[in-house]
């Protein structure tokens, strides 16, 4: 289900292009129109607009094996760059409203398992190589022909648990929800209760973005972006909150950036950081196969996190085919296999596509123009970065709850009455939030299933691709034994 609702009653409209730019990135064909694209990439942009901020905050925190850190100030320049670059190409090229930015769980992975055993360069360097054997697993076919192996239902649970996984971002990032040290593992704001005036913003801001989707109100994720980040700059203005945590933080304070009007809004960007990469260094310094572990990780993560992310957009904006694949699916893994080279060539990690694109799609998007706008305001944040630190997670995060429900809604669509496939998809839906990674569900689904059929007698029914992914997936779940063992 998507925001805007598709006509279904009355004459049917008229589908043809109004011009060459509506031709070619085929608005009116997809039932859209250039006001909803600009709302879907502003929307998909305030939703993703965090990636500047936090992106520099986890590889800024770590030292590589020499001690060295990377400055926060080039990395924010760097990811906003190519942020901008790759939406920009991915609308272009594949004419689909996904965006991309350096991947969370990737950054994580690069900064605190494979820098510290290198220097920064050859991290970067093996980001760089994981980049370019995804593409030859695109031009080969095999990534596209991977994923046609797996099954539909299980690729509609795919995105169901997704939209559960935003939800719980979503709740996470804004202090409604919060991890306990003890019994229970996750609690209502502090001690069971809303104590904070940045999570009683969130939900706010989320009541108002509830109300306008059922009310139907046009651009009704992206209003209730903007009016909550009206009201937190208020509330920090009276209150003077400032952030949560550190050494200058309190207890109810914001949870990244602190919501105020900028004291500028320019600034040269840091961009020495581009080309400090080393494709060969990693293969000296670590052993070869711990780099090839560690290259096995980055490949197995990004790939399925990729096609699981855009058959969930795809689905909330109602593009997918027969088969549950999206429009130009070989062109959507090409551009997003050069995002992941481009992010190690330029340090900022792997760049992946974005599941907050779906935010956009909420709003309205269906093509690849809407990416011109969110692309487009990437690139601005490389000077204006000001200005991206003014919405605080506590106002963003309403999006990701809300879009979180639409895609949930599909959950219909499977047959739990029959277990061969219910609980292949359940495993699917409840461990990408429960284990905070889209990969884990979908490894989980993967094997659930081969398993299943195996057992049942009707091992013909299995794509035999999927046969190679069970594999992978168990040693991809095995990776920290088999790092331990082979020293």
């Amino acid at each position: 289900m998507a925001t805007v609702p598709a006509e279904t009653t009355g004459p049917t409209p008229d589908r043809s292009p109004r011009n060459a730019f509506d031709r070619f990135f085929e608005i009116t064909a997809r039932g859209s129109t250039p006001g909803r694209e600009v709302r879907g990439g502003l929307a998909t942009f305030f939703t993703m607009a965090y990636i500047v901020v936090l992106n520099p905050l986890i590889l800024g925190s770590a030292v590589d094996g020499e001690g060295a850190a990377l400055a926060i100030p080039a990395i924010a320049a760097a990811t906003a760059l190519i942020a901008g670059l790759m939406t920009l190409l991915m609308g272009v090229v594949a004419r689909f409203p996904l965006a991309l930015a350096a991947g969370l769980g990737v950054n994580a992975l690069v900064a605190f398992e494979i820098a510290p055993q290198m220097t920064w360069a050859d991290a970067m360097g093996l980001v760089v190589i994981e980049g370019v054997i995804i593409l030859v697993l695109v031009l080969t076919g095999l990534r596209t022909a991977v994923f046609r192996a797996v099954p539909t239902q299980l690729k509609t649970a795919i995105g169901v648990g997704i939209g559960l996984f935003l939800a719980l971002i979503g709740f996470v990032n804004a202090g409604f929800v919060t991890g306990g040290t003890a019994s229970p593992p996750l609690g209502l704001g502090v001690n069971g209760m809303i104590a904070t005036w940045p999570a009683f913003v969130f939900v706010l801001g989320l009541l108002l973005t509830l109300v306008l989707v059922v009310r139907k109100v046009r651009g009704a994720i992206l209003i209730g972006i903007l009016g909550s980040t009206v009201l937190a700059i208020v509330v920090e203005a009276i209150g003077g909150f400032g952030p949560a945590g550190g050494p200058d933080g309190r207890p109810g304070g914001w949870a990244l950036t602190v919501p105020s009007l900028p004291d500028q809004v320019f600034g040269m960007p840091d961009l020495s950081l581009l080309g400090n990469f080393s494709v060969l260094g990693a293969w000296d310094s670590a052993t070869w196969l711990i780099a090839l572990m560690f290259v096995f990780t980055l490949l197995l993560t990004d790939f399925f996190d990729t096609m699981g992310t855009m058959v969930a957009v795809g689905q909330e904006g109602g593009l997918l085919d027969a088969e549950g694949m999206p429009p130009r699916t070989k062109e959507i893994l090409v551009v997003d296999s050069i995002a992941a080279a481009a992010g190690g060539m330029a340090s900022t990690s792997s760049n992946t596509s974005y599941i907050e694109s779906a935010a956009g799609v909420a709003e309205g998007a269906r093509t690849g123009a809407a990416n011109l706008v969110t692309g487009g305001l990437f690139l601005l944040a490389v000077f204006l970065s000001p200005l991206v630190e003014v919405v605080p997670f506590e106002a963003a995060s309403t999006a990701l709850v809300v879009v979180g429900f639409l895609m949930l809604t599909a959950v219909r669509t499977i047959d739990w009455t029959d277990y061969e496939i219910a609980i292949p998809a359940f495993l699917t839906i409840v461990l990408m939030p429960f284990t905070y990674s889209i990969s884990n569900g979908i490894g989980a689904g993967v094997i659930t299933f081969v398993l299943i059929k195996l057992v049942k007698g009707r091992a013909a029914q299995v794509h035999p691709l999927l046969y190679g992914v069970a594999v992978l997936f168990t040693l991809y779940f095995l990776r920290h034994p088999l790092e331990l063992l082979i020293g």
